[in-house]
């Protein structure tokens, strides 16, 4: 994986187009997880300069595979496109506020930023229910970025809830 999220211009992870237009391929990448019927979650892992280093949707259903989360899938597409687990100055782009489990991962692999669309009331560990990846006690801190286009992507796993729950 070569491509940028936007090749014509420098991409920041703290600009707030740049989070956006990495949201939306979050987006795209959820509705295959809908379709397989997972909960439609997407992420994706960019360079600090904007390079698609990896990305993923849920496939836990698919898979039959507890781990099988965005988050997972697209950090160990970027560590192989890398070639090393640690992804320093990487970001991280997910619609869905991570779990423990993938803040875990998220920490394990000196992720830099975190930009996240919808808030996990039930589940979030990046601020909500928990807050793993900036505890004070852990070596390394992770930047997020919270509620980029959160509205979309709440409604967007609405839409997946209301339809399989009926």
């Amino acid at each position: 994986m070569t491509e940028n999220i936007d090749s014509e211009v420098a991409w920041s992870p703290r600009a707030r187009g740049d989070q956006e237009r990495a949201i939306g391929r979050c987006l795209e990448l959820a509705e295959q997880a809908g379709v397989a019927a997972d909960v439609p979650v997407g992420a994706v892992v960019l360079s600090a300069e904007g390079e698609l280093l990896g990305e993923g949707f849920n496939t836990r259903v698919r898979d039959d595979d507890p781990a099988g989360h965005a988050e997972i899938t697209a950090l160990r597409a970027a560590a192989a496109t890398r070639g090393s687990w640690r992804l320093d100055g990487c970001v991280l782009a997910v619609t869905l506020e991570p779990c423990a489990m993938c803040a875990g991962a998220i920490y394990q692999s000196r992720i830099g930023h975190v930009i996240f669309g919808a808030w996990d009331e039930k589940a979030g560990a990046a601020g909500s229910v928990f807050d793993i990846l900036r505890e004070p006690r852990l070596n390394h801190w992770v930047e997020v970025h919270p509620g980029v286009r959160g509205q979309e992507c709440a409604a967007q796993l609405r839409a997946f809830f209301e339809q399989f729950r009926g």
